[in-house]
């Protein structure tokens, strides 16, 4: 006989099969009791909240009588009942300057008001919604794997978040009122929303239904519109993030700092790598290590590529040997606490030796990551950093042989051979995101002018494969690439990155001395 479907356990359900939790009225009630009392002690204002402050007038600025709705993210399911480790999309960490992992579906709201009526000023009136902490006497309290005080520890309340951010605070049960509250359309009285989209599917549906119930006809929609007023947003925020203010810089360079330990945790873990049938792990576990005991996590994932893997771009499965002759490349960074994040890449001989061979695609490299730098000043264009690596590597590349042109004819649009060695840019936004300001207009990225405050990377590589028989076979199954963080200044870039050796010699000698 086939069982009840009116008597099965809903399959969401199930997952607490495992679990043996006391639900006696007994049981309850002895958990209520005798709890030391919570401190009623506020933490001071945060550094950050003012730098935040500034960066939500500036949005304000841009979208005037408009709702912003603005989504941490949801935690995120890794396996069965196992969710990754919660971090906040970064627009929202921006705005509110959260880090860390303690507000899974949070939402910023920026609500309109009268022109100059809102915050310093502003146009808008924010409010950060997300789950307080749970009282001791309730049973989310020992109950709640996700967000029960006893599974997860403590979360801040609405009055600590409210006077660590100098943000309006609400309970996060108020939510769908304040964001669906007289939607509608701007012309009769509405008003309208604009969304951070794709970080949370149900603040989406709640948005799109809100939405499509306030419009006149709503079967004549134009939803290609209104995901363009989403970009829009979208777009504004990751272009406020071009130009770093000052505590964004100083978190920059914690995360630099904490990277340049993880890499001389790198060194030394050679000798290990050496011996294991999977060195790159090896190579990979010690700078983990240093990340979490530094950091909030890695900035992405670590890619440690030895031998021909160096040649593999995003080589991130890291499961290859490591030995002695070769060549490593690491591209690491650390996430600091406040989610920001260095990008560094080193190009290490395993024995402390770069080979004649190895040392010349070395300094090509090397040559072309300063004649990056030297271009890379308030004024010029974005897209100077690359075309001036771009020229180094293809003379050098002509010179050598394996160009099938002239390297002018290679460095024009209808040529680009020497890309077939060097195919990525030269340079990224770094911040929040190891990519950072993705979303931001070609013309203020790559066609955008270097401006102070600017944070990116400088990273030219050359990747000869061993399968490349283009090229002479010395050269085959060597991968270089070099990568600093680089902070504009008035007076020029600043290698933020410039405590990890750059020049062959200095690497050759930093590695003996870590040995």
């Amino acid at each position: 006989m086939h069982p009840d479907p009116a008597n099965q356990q809903p399959l969401e359900e199930r997952v607490n099969n495992r679990s043996h939790r006391p639900d006696s009225d007994a049981f309850r009630a002895f958990m209520a009791s005798s709890w030391a009392p919570a401190s009623n002690e506020l933490p001071a204002r945060a550094e950050v909240a003012d730098h935040a402050a500034r960066r939500r007038r500036a949005i304000s600025e841009q979208f005037k009588s408009e709702r912003l709705v603005i989504p941490a993210g949801a935690l995120k399911v890794r396996s069965n009942d196992c969710d990754y480790r919660f971090r906040p999309h970064s627009a929202f960490a921006h705005l509110t300057g959260l880090g860390v992992d303690h507000e899974p579906d949070a939402v910023l709201i920026l609500e309109p008001t009268d022109e100059g009526k809102g915050d310093d000023g502003g146009h808008h009136r924010a409010s950060l919604y997300f789950r307080p902490l749970a009282g001791r006497d309730t049973k989310e309290f020992y109950a709640d794997s996700r967000s029960g005080e006893f599974w997860i520890g403590p979360r801040p309340t609405l009055a600590e978040f409210k006077a660590l951010l100098g943000l309006n605070t609400a309970d996060i049960s108020q939510l769908e009122v304040a964001i669906t509250k007289n939607v509608g359309e701007p012309a009769v009285g509405g008003i309208s929303i604009r969304l951070v989209r794709k970080v949370d599917e149900n603040i989406d549906a709640l948005v799109d239904t809100a939405r499509y119930n306030t419009a006149k006809n709503p079967d004549a929609m134009d939803f290609e519109v209104l995901d363009d007023l989403d970009a829009k947003l979208a777009e504004a925020l990751s272009e406020l993030r071009l130009v770093k203010d000052a505590w964004e810089v100083g978190q920059m360079k914690i995360a630099v700092a904490a990277t340049a330990a993880g890499f001389e945790q790198i060194i030394k873990s050679l000798p290990r790598a050496v011996a294991h049938q999977r060195g790159e792990r090896v190579v990979e576990g010690a700078f983990f290590a240093r990340a979490r005991e530094e950091g909030n996590e890695l900035g992405y994932d670590t890619i440690a590529a030895a031998g021909n893997n160096a040649t593999i771009l995003h080589w991130t499965r890291n499961t290859g040997s490591v030995n002695e002759g070769e060549l490593l490349l690491v591209d690491a960074g650390v996430e600091a606490d406040s989610l920001y994040t260095a990008d560094i890449t080193r190009t290490i001989p395993v024995n402390g030796s770069y080979s004649p061979v190895q040392r010349k695609i070395y300094q090509a490299v090397l040559d072309a990551a300063d004649a990056a730098f030297a271009v890379a000043v308030p004024g010029r264009k974005f897209r100077d950093v690359h075309n001036a690596a771009m020229e180094v590597l293809a003379d050098r590349l002509q010179e050598w042989g394996m160009l099938p042109v002239a390297a002018a004819v290679a460095l024009s649009p209808e040529g680009q051979q020497h890309r077939r060695w060097m195919p990525h840019g030269t340079s990224h936004h770094l911040g929040l995101d190891v990519h950072d300001c993705a979303q931001a207009r070609a013309e203020l990225y790559l066609d955008g002018v270097i401006t102070e405050g600017m944070v990116f990377t400088i990273e030219p590589g050359l990747y000869f494969k061993n399968e490349d028989l283009a090229i002479p076979a010395e050269y085959r199954g060597n991968g270089v690439r070099i990568e600093d963080d680089i902070l504009i200044t008035a007076n020029g870039p600043v290698n933020l990155s410039a405590a990890l050796p750059r020049t062959p010699e200095d690497v050759e000698a930093w590695m003996a001395r870590l040995s």
